[in-house]
This record gives C-alpha cells, structure tokens and sequence, in this order.
C-alpha cells in the first residue's frame, strides 16, 4: 500500500504541478477567445435555450440521441454535483486557505468555454451503433475529429478515465457516505453492501434508466442543499464580507493559519484550489462528454448546457460551501473534508444542519457513482468492445465496497492523479478542434441571427 500511495503521489506533483495546470487554465482560457467569449456575452441566451426553454411550447424538437438534453445534464451534473461540493471544497480549504475559493471560481469561469466544447464536440463526433445506440465523448472526438492516426490518444484517454471512474466516481463516493453512517453505528461493511445493491438496480439498465433516475434525484437533492446553505448564509450575513475578503487576499497572500497551523504557499493554494475545481465540475476531463452525447440535440444547444452545468456546480453551489464554512469560523475546528461541512452545517443550524450534509452526501454521492459508471463502461467499451460492458458494471460495484471499507486519504490521493492523467489527451484534443468549434458556434449564431 505505501508503495502505491509513494506511486501516486509522484505521479500526482507531476500532473498537478505547473506546467499542467497552465495547461489546463489555458485551454479554457484560448478556447474563450476562439468562441468570442460566448459564456460571458450569450449566458442569457444560453438560459434561455436551456434551463430557461425547458417548458417553451416553441421550442425546437430535438434531434436523435437516446435521452432529452435535460436528461443529459441531468446525468452531467449528478456527477459534478457531488462528494465534491461537499468535501472537496472543504478539502481546498483547509490545505489552500480561503483563497483556493478564488482559484476555484477562476477554473470555472474558463472553465464554462472548456464544458462548453466538450458538450458540442461529444455530440458532433458521436458514432451511431448498428444496435441503434450512440457512444461520444473524448475518444470519438479524438479519432472521429483528429483522424484515424490520433486514435492512440483516444485509446490512452479510455484507459485513463475507465480507471479514474473506479477512484473519483467510484471509491471515493461510497468511502465518504461510509464514513458518515459510521456516526449513526452503521460499519463500512454494512454500507457497502447497500451501496452495491442500490448502484447497481440502476447501472445494470444502462444509461436509459441511470438518465430517468439523475432528471428526477438530481433537482431535488440541489434544491435542500442551497436552500439550507442560504438559510445559515442568511442567519451570519455580517461575517459574509469578511469571508469574500480572506478569499480575495489569500488568492495572492500567503495563509499563516491554513493546515492545522502550518501555513500555506500560494502555490499550495493555487493547486489545491484548481484542483478541487475540477474534482467538482469536471471541466477538463472530458468525461461529462460522454452522457452529453446521449442527447437529441444539435452540438451548440448541447454545448450551452455545458456552460450551466459548470455555473450551477462551481460558482453557486460550491460557493455556498466555501461561504458557509468561512461564516461559521468553522475552519478553525481542525476538521476537514466532509467532516469540516458538517461542523460549518451544525454551526450555522444547530440540529438540522449536521442531517442535511448526511442527506446531501448520500444522494450526491449515489448519483455520482450512477454516473461514472456509464462513463467508465463507455470508455472501456471503445478498446474492447460491447463484451466489456458487463464485466465493468461488476467490477464498477466491487470498487464501491472495497471504496466503503477502505481509508479516505489513500482514496482521495489516487483519484487526483487519476483526474490529472485523464486531462492531458482531453486539452490536446480540445485545443486542435477549436477551430471546428469555432465554425460550429458561429453557424449555430448565423442561423438565429446572434450577435458575434
């Protein structure tokens, strides 16, 4: 096991270190400037014809796929929307101070055009199965977009995100809601069991019955989450300007009282604020790519749910976790992760605050785990073909009890790396298709006369 954490954790300063996360900021960032800005300048167009349109009578029918656009991000976020917003955040915080906040709004503001792409492009290049069904996503972008001759990219990507769905979707899901009924006398073992039965009476539909599960869970969990973080936000909305101003100074300051008293570096600050970033809305990855391109939709429209989806996850639901944390002073308990929320939760609403964290962590975390499956299946199911499909769901529901019984920081360690090694295929491919991206935008705002 030490050998593995040692493994990982060099592997992991090298996909996190600088020159990868100047990769990754910077690709959202040239891919802003060759969509003209499009998140920033269209957002409410993009509401409308997304969120906004859902329940329009002229609104335009959609076009193939297997499930509807909201399915789809429904899907997405049900995967962004998780462990992440809860413990991730809480995680940035306590080893990167308040100002990994900034560096995490910064990732996901760039970060929109990023999701934006992955959206359109998972949808544009998706292949028609002889079976009637569609598989997109990063590896048919790659070969379909870059040719026969990248597809050694492609194949890297699938080995990449099959392994990180059994860490970041997978392990680190079922150990986190593990640990929190272990408060309630519940053993890990006992909540692995259930974990697997309830996983897998979804993931064995396929992603016909994941998608009807995600649309129904997915605004239900998100709603009592925001609506107990503005109940406490609310009740300490004095301590609220300080909180913004420990975030903005210790972006570019270093924190004296961050890490049990250690201190933090910017640069610490920096990385773990990115990095948490895109642990919770997976702008990046490129695996959001793959459900996307379920959708009946055309590539532009599917790309604008891109942008919302990172909106919804980052800028407001993560920022009530940072904001609530920072309100209640508790960072200074020395709790972290998952355990740091509960304690900012019970501070602010004594009582019901600590079930509302164990009800978002449960559901958060169930439909991450519903999600990823699908992404990990799809994946290896470009190298080894449809045979494969039925022995990763079964693997997939293994990794969840082996994730429930097993330690947090070991877990949380690999599926950074595992994160990091998934981005590197993801951003070439995403920077040599900017160009078809471009086009692909400019003919969508063409078509309904949009300002450029």
């Amino acid at each position: 096991m030490d050998s593995i954490i040692q493994l990982s954790n060099f592997i992991g300063n090298i996909v996190w270190g600088p020159p990868f996360l100047v990769l990754l900021i910077g690709t959202g960032l040239y891919l802003t400037i060759r969509i003209g800005f499009f998140q920033f300048t269209h957002l409410g167009h993009a509401w409308k014809n997304t969120f906004g349109g859902m329940f329009r009578k002229d609104k335009e029918e959609e076009e193939g796929g297997a499930i509807t656009s909201f399915q789809s991000v429904a899907s997405a976020m049900a995967a962004t929307i998780g462990v992440g917003n809860i413990a991730g955040v809480a995680t940035a915080i306590f080893l990167g101070g308040p100002g990994a906040v900034f560096w995490m709004w910064l990732s996901a503001l760039v970060g929109m055009a990023t999701k934006f792409g992955e959206a359109a492009l998972g949808l544009k290049f998706r292949n028609t199965n002889p079976d009637g069904s569609y598989s997109g996503g990063v590896m048919q972008y790659i070969e379909n977009g870059l040719g026969s001759s990248w597809k050694w990219l492609a194949v890297l990507y699938a080995i990449f995100a099959g392994l990180a769905a059994l860490g970041i979707g997978n392990m680190v899901q079922s150990n986190t809601v593990a640990t929190a009924m272990v408060e309630f006398g519940i053993p890990p073992w006992i909540s692995g069991v259930v974990i697997v039965i309830l996983v897998g009476l979804v993931t064995l539909g396929g992603i016909e019955r994941i998608a009807k599960t995600a649309e129904r869970v997915v605004p239900v969990m998100a709603i009592i989450y925001v609506t107990g973080s503005v109940i406490i936000l609310v009740l300490n909305i004095t301590e609220i300007p300080g909180a913004l101003r420990d975030i903005f100074y210790y972006a570019f300051n270093p924190y004296a009282a961050g890490a049990g008293g250690a201190g933090v570096a910017v640069a610490t600050t920096i990385r773990f604020g990115i990095a948490r970033g895109v642990f919770s809305n997976e702008a990046g990855l490129g695996a959001a790519s793959i459900v996307h391109a379920q959708a009946k939709n055309v590539p532009s429209r599917q790309g604008m749910w891109g942008i919302w989806e990172v909106f919804i996850d980052t800028i407001v639901v993560c920022s009530m976790t940072a904001l609530v944390i920072l309100t209640t002073g508790a960072l200074g308990t020395g709790e972290t992760g998952a355990d740091l929320t509960t304690a900012a939760f019970n501070r602010g609403l004594p009582g019901p605050g600590g079930y509302i964290i164990l009800i978002s962590i449960v559901f958060f975390a169930y439909t991450t785990m519903l999600t990823w499956n699908f992404y990990g299946e799809k994946s290896w199911e470009y190298i080894f073909g449809n045979k494969i499909v039925v022995p990763y769901r079964l693997l997939f529901l293994a990794f969840l009890f082996i994730g429930a019984i097993g330690g947090l920081e070991v877990i949380w360690g690999v599926a950074d790396t595992l994160n990091g090694l998934m981005i590197a295929p993801n951003l070439i491919a995403l920077i040599l298709l900017a160009g078809v991206l471009a086009r692909e935008k400019n003919e969508y705002m063409d078509k309904f006369n949009l300002k450029k």
